[in-house]
């Protein structure tokens, strides 16, 4: 077990955002937390990242209270990708990728491995050709790729995403997923949002599904994507078809 929470809660001003939330994540898994607009997924994932402050109950890491985690030692095992990045200045591709290095540095100055490391993710994510590229000059997809790419140069024990497929082509979010895949096989965690409950359903381990701040159901992709949940909690009329003894696929009634 990496990740514990125990009855989180978060409030911002009089709006309940999270409530009494409870789960584990392991590494060598995929989860994925799902849930309509302002279920508070992006919440939880932000807490689980260290970056949420005046939450309620505990979230640890490796047995210790996220809040007392050093910053430079939590990233060097936990890497987060938001939704968008945005840069004011003319970095490239590759200087976007560096700068996943930071926590191994020592100020301006390289540690050992970090031109392999940056070498290594840019080419599982196929953002070599973005290397010389002004980052500002990329595409959101291309710039979600070289993001990932950035994260993953961190060398995470575990990966933190919050929607990472938002801007990507059909060919590229399916590479993303299977990449992600893969990683887990090889020992990384993974936590990641998504609205896309196909994506969740065909490459999740386990999938937390979040309903105005409560956790409606935790489990296996299938057992919780459910017609009746999706019915449920999203408010849309749902089949779940059985393709495969290992896949399925969730097509919405119009």
């Amino acid at each position: 077990m990496s990740f514990r929470l125990e009855s989180v809660g978060m409030s911002y001003g009089p709006r309940r955002v999270l409530s009494a939330v409870t789960a584990d994540f392991d590494a060598s898994r995929m989860s994925t937390i799902i849930g309509p607009n302002g279920a508070g997924k992006s919440t939880l994932l932000g807490i689980l990242a260290g970056l949420r402050d005046g939450f309620e109950g505990s979230c640890t890491y490796r047995g210790r209270e996220i809040r007392k985690w050093g910053r430079r030692a939590f990233a060097r095992s936990v890497a987060f990708v938001p939704q968008s990045l945005r840069l004011e200045f003319p970095f490239t591709g590759e200087q976007v990728v560096m700068m996943g290095r930071t926590p191994f540095g020592d100020g301006l100055f390289e540690a050992p491995g970090d031109r392999e490391a940056v070498a290594c993710a840019m080419n599982i994510t196929d953002t070599e050709a973005f290397c010389d590229r002004d980052f500002r000059t990329l595409s959101g997809g291309e710039r979600q790729r070289v993001v990932l790419a950035s994260a993953l140069a961190q060398s995470p024990e575990f990966l933190l995403l919050d929607e990472p497929t938002t801007y990507l082509d059909l060919k590229h979010q399916l590479s993303t997923y299977r990449l992600l895949r893969e990683l887990c096989a090889q020992g990384l965690g993974v936590i990641t949002v998504t609205h896309d409950l196909n994506l969740a359903l065909t490459y999740s381990d386990r999938v937390l599904l979040l309903n105005e701040g409560r956790v409606e159901a935790d489990g296996d992709p299938r057992s919780v994507l459910t017609a009746h949940n999706v019915d449920r909690v999203f408010g849309i009329r749902a089949t779940v078809h059985q393709l495969s003894a290992e896949s399925a696929w969730i097509a919405y009634e119009p």
